[in-house]
C-alpha cells in the first residue's frame, strides 16, 4: 500500500502526537483513511521498535482496549495453551512477522522477537488485531479471534 502526506497528517491526528518512521499504510478504513500503518524496525532517534504493525484507527483501538479489559487475552491464552493447531499457527505468523520486518532491516536487539507476545503469549491484543487486519485472515489466528470478538469493525467507517 501506499503513503502520502495526507495519510501521515491523518495518522498523526489518530495518535495525537506527530506519526513517527511509518512506512506504508497497510489497511485501510472502508472511507480510505488509515486503520494500522507499518513502521519501520529502527526509530529515527535509534530506538529499536519491534511493533511492524500499529493499530491506529481511534475506534479500533477503542474496542481492542475493551476487549483487553474483559480478560479476553487470559481466555486465549488458556485456549493457546491445549490448542496445538492454533499454537501451531500463532508460531508461523510469528516467524513470518519477525521475517517481514528483517526485509526492512535487520535491528540486533530485536532480532526473533515480534508483537503482542508471539509466538507463545498473548500480550498486546492491538498489535495483533492490526497484524491481521495487515495482513488478511488466516495469518494470524490470535488476531483473527479478536476481530471477531470486537464491537468495532473493519467493514464500517467509525472515522471522526
Amino acid at each position: 500500500m501506499s503513503l502520502s502526506a495526507e495519510d501521515v497528517a491523518e495518522v498523526s491526528r489518530q495518535l495525537g502526537r506527530p506519526a513517527r518512521n511509518i512506512v506504508e499504510v497497510s489497511a485501510r478504513c472502508v472511507c480510505g483513511r488509515p486503520t494500522v500503518v507499518k513502521t519501520e524496525p529502527r526509530l529515527e532517534d535509534g530506538t529499536p521498535f519491534p511493533t511492524l504493525y500499529y493499530l491506529t484507527q481511534p475506534a479500533a483501538t477503542a474496542a481492542v482496549s475493551t476487549l483487553e479489559a474483559s480478560g479476553y487475552m487470559a481466555r486465549i491464552q488458556d485456549q493457546l495453551a491445549v490448542d496445538e493447531e492454533l499454537s501451531s499457527n500463532y508460531l508461523k505468523a510469528h516467524e513470518s512477522y519477525v521475517l517481514e520486518r528483517a526485509e526492512i532491516a535487520k535491528v540486533e536487539e530485536i532480532e526473533g522477537i515480534s508483537a503482542g507476545g508471539m509466538p507463545t503469549r498473548i500480550k498486546c491484543l492491538h498489535s495483533l488485531v492490526a497484524h491481521s487486519l495487515a495482513k488478511g485472515p488466516g495469518v494470524n489466528p490470535v488476531g483473527d479471534l479478536a476481530l471477531a470478538e470486537l464491537t468495532w469493525s473493519p467493514k464500517e467507517c467509525t472515522c471522526v
